[in-house]
C-alpha cells in the first residue's frame, strides 16, 4: 500500500509539474508551414513571427516551433522583452520554454534600465534571472565600461560577477582584474585577487578590496599598495578617497618616497596626498637615508608636512633616533629638510661617538647639498660628559656651539659660565697623570675621534690641574650631572624600546608643548569627528609651514 502511495505521489507531482510548464503561444506570423523531413515535428513560422511565454515576447523574421518539445528556434532581427525592464536584439535565439532558458547568438545586445550588455553569445536562464556569458562581453552603466571574458549577470540585484582578463573603464581611472563583483545600480565592487586600479596621477594595486566607483573610495585588504609622485602607500588594511587624495592604514604601514629617499612607517596612518603630508601613530618611525647610512626617528606621533625638499617632520612625544654615528633622545623633534634645521626640545640628549651632550635645547644644522651634519648648537644648561676608566671628562657652559667634518664633531666653544673637568693621561702609557679642573667664562676645545686633542681658554681661567690622589671624589662631577647611557639606543630596534623617565621630570611624558603636540594628537584612536579636525590641524601646519 506504501508503494502504490508513492508511485502515486510521484505522477501527481509529475503532472502538476507538466500542467505549470505553459506552451509557447504564437501570436502571429504571416506563414507557415511544415517540413517533416528537414524540421521533424515543427512549425515553421515565416514572416513577422511573433510569440508569447509567461512574461516575455520575442519577434523575428523566421521561427521553427517544435510544439512537443515546448522549444523555439528564432532567426533574423530577433526582438526579446521580458516586461518593462529588459530588451535584447540578435541574429538568433534557442528557447526552451519548459526550462526558461534561452541561448542568443550574433551580435547580442541587451539593455535594462540601467546597463547595456554586447556580446557574440549569451545564455538566460530565466528562473535565477540570470545572465552569463563565455566568449567576452561589454557591460555599460551610467558610470563605467566593463569588458571581461567571462561572466554571470543576476538581474535581481543587478550583481556582475566578471571572470578572466577583467577591465572596468572610469572617466578617472581603469580596473583591472581576474575576479570582481561589481553592482551596476550602486557601482560598488568587489576585487577576491590581483586587481590594479590606475589614475592620471596614482596608481593601485591589491588582491583582496572593495571599491566604490561612484564616490571614488575603496578599501583594501591584502598585498595592497598606492603609488603616486615617486610615492608608495602600504599597509595590511587600506582605505582611499580619491576626491580628497586621502589614505588611512592600519598595521604594517609604510610610505616611501623615492624623491629623498625616505621611508615611514607605523601601524596606523592618515596620509593627505593633496597636502603631500602624513600622521602616524603606533610604532611610527620616519626613516631618512644620508651617505648610505639611515637616520631613523621614532616618536608616539610623527607628522609629516610639505613637498620632499621642503618638508617638515615633527615626532613627539618620547623620541628616540638612530643613526650609526649619532643617536639622541628627546620629548620633541621638529626637523626642517629645506633649512636642514633639526630642533630637539625638553631634556634633550645627543650621543655622538664617545660624548654625551645635554642642554635645554639642542638644535642640528645639516648641508642641505652634502647631506652631512655641519654644526651644532645647544642653548642653556650644556654639558658635554665622556667617559674614563676612572671617571668621566665633562665641559659645561651656558651655551655651546659645534662644529662636524666629516659627521665627527671635532670643534667645541663653549660661551658663559664654562667649567671643564679633564682627566690627563700619557699619550704612551695611557696612564693617568693628573685631573683637570679649571673655570672660564668662554673656552674652546678640538677633538679628533671624540678624544680631545687641545683646550683654549679665551678669558682668564682659574682652576689647577691636581694628582688624583689629591682631588676629592665629591668634586669630580658638577652639578646637574647626570650620565643617561641606560637611555642610550645602540641599533634601529632600541628606539622603540621604552626606558624609565628621569626621576627629576616626572612630567615628561605628560605634556608636551602646545605649539608641538595638538591636542586632538594625543590619542591613538580617533573618533570620526576628532579625524575631521586632524585633517584640519594637518592642513594649518602645511599653510604654516609654507
Amino acid at each position: 500500500m506504501k508503494k502504490v502511495f508513492l508511485i502515486l505521489l510521484f505522477s501527481l507531482c509529475t503532472f502538476s509539474l507538466f500542467a505549470q510548464q505553459k506552451r509557447i503561444k504564437v501570436v502571429h506570423a504571416d506563414n507557415n508551414i511544415t517540413d517533416e523531413e528537414k524540421y521533424p515535428g515543427a512549425t515553421i513560422l515565416l514572416g513577422n513571427v511573433y510569440v508569447e511565454h509567461e512574461g516575455i515576447t520575442l519577434r523575428s523574421k523566421k521561427a521553427i516551433y517544435y510544439q512537443k518539445r515546448n522549444f523555439l528556434k528564432a532567426f533574423g532581427d530577433v526582438f526579446l522583452n521580458q516586461g518593462d525592464t529588459i530588451t535584447q536584439t540578435s541574429k538568433y535565439v534557442d528557447y526552451d520554454a519548459n526550462t526558461k532558458k534561452a541561448l542568443s547568438w550574433g551580435n547580442v545586445i541587451l539593455k535594462n534600465p540601467t546597463i547595456t550588455l554586447t556580446t557574440d553569445s549569451l545564455r538566460f536562464d530565466r528562473l535565477k534571472q540570470k545572465l552569463y556569458y563565455q566568449n567576452g562581453a561589454t557591460i555599460r552603466d551610467t558610470t563605467n565600461v566593463l569588458v571581461s571574458n567571462i561572466g554571470n549577470y543576476y538581474l535581481q540585484n543587478s550583481k556582475f560577477q566578471a571572470l578572466s582578463e577583467v577591465t572596468l573603464t572610469n572617466p578617472d581611472y581603469v580596473l583591472k582584474s581576474n575576479d570582481l563583483i561589481y553592482f551596476t545600480d550602486s557601482g560598488k565592487s568587489y576585487l577576491t585577487g590581483p586587481s590594479t586600479i590606475t589614475g592620471e596621477n596614482n596608481f593601485i594595486y591589491t588582491e583582496s578590496g572593495f571599491y566604490d566607483t561612484k564616490a571614488n573610495t575603496s578599501y583594501f585588504t591584502k598585498n595592497s599598495r598606492i603609488e603616486y609622485d615617486n610615492k608608495e602607500i602600504k599597509g595590511d588594511s587600506l582605505y582611499y578617497d580619491r576626491n580628497l587624495g586621502f589614505a588611512s592604514a592600519t598595521n604594517n604601514f609604510q610610505l616611501k618616497d623615492t624623491t629623498n629617499n625616505s621611508i615611514i612607517r607605523g601601524d596606523y596612518a592618515e596620509v593627505f596626498q593633496k597636502l603631500d603630508s602624513a600622521f602616524v601613530t603606533k610604532k611610527a618611525v620616519a626613516i631618512t637615508e644620508v651617505e648610505k647610512d639611515s637616520m631613523y626617528i621614532h616618536g608616539d606621533t610623527l607628522l609629516v608636512t610639505g613637498k620632499a625638499k621642503n618638508r617638515i617632520v615633527r615626532a613627539f612625544p618620547r623620541v628616540k633616533f638612530f643613526k650609526s654615528d649619532l643617536s639622541g633622545k628627546c620629548d620633541s623633534i621638529h626637523s626642517n629638510q629645506l633649512t636642514g634645521l633639526t630642533q630637539l626640545y625638553r631634556k634633550p640628549v645627543l650621543w655622538s661617538e664617545d660624548s654625551q651632550i645635554t642642554g635645554d635645547t639642542i638644535q642640528l644644522l645639516s648641508n642641505t647639498k652634502t647631506e652631512k651634519l655641519d654644526s651644532l648648537k645647544v642653548l642653556s644648561n650644556a654639558f658635554i660628559i665622556q667617559k674614563d676608566s676612572i671617571g668621566f671628562n665633562q665641559i659645561k657652559g651656558r651655551n655651546l656651539f659645534g662644529k662636524f667634518i666629516e659627521n665627527d664633531l671635532r670643534d667645541v666653544t663653549i660661551i658663559g659660565n664654562g667649567e671643564v673637568i679633564n682627566y690627563l693621561r700619557n699619550d704612551e702609557s695611557k696612564e693617568l697623570i693628573g685631573i683637570e679642573k679649571l673655570a672660564c667664562s668662554s673656552m674652546n676645545f678640538k677633538f679628533e675621534n671624540s678624544k680631545l686633542i687641545t683646550s683654549k681658554f679665551l678669558t682668564d681661567a682659574d682652576g689647577d690641574t691636581y694628582p688624583p690622589s689629591e682631588f676629592p671624589e665629591n668634586a669630580r662631577k658638577f652639578r646637574g650631572f647626570v650620565w643617561r647611557e641606560s637611555e642610550r639606543p645602540f641599533t634601529k630596534d632600541a628606539i622603540f624600546l621604552k626606558d624609565e623617565v628621569a626621576n627629576d621630570n616626572p612630567s615628561l611624558d605628560k605634556n608636551v608643548s602646545n605649539d608641538i603636540l595638538p591636542q586632538v594628537f594625543k590619542k591613538e584612536t580617533l573618533s570620526a569627528k576628532e579625524k575631521v579636525q586632524s585633517k584640519k590641524i594637518v592642513k594649518d601646519k602645511v599653510k604654516n609651514d609654507e
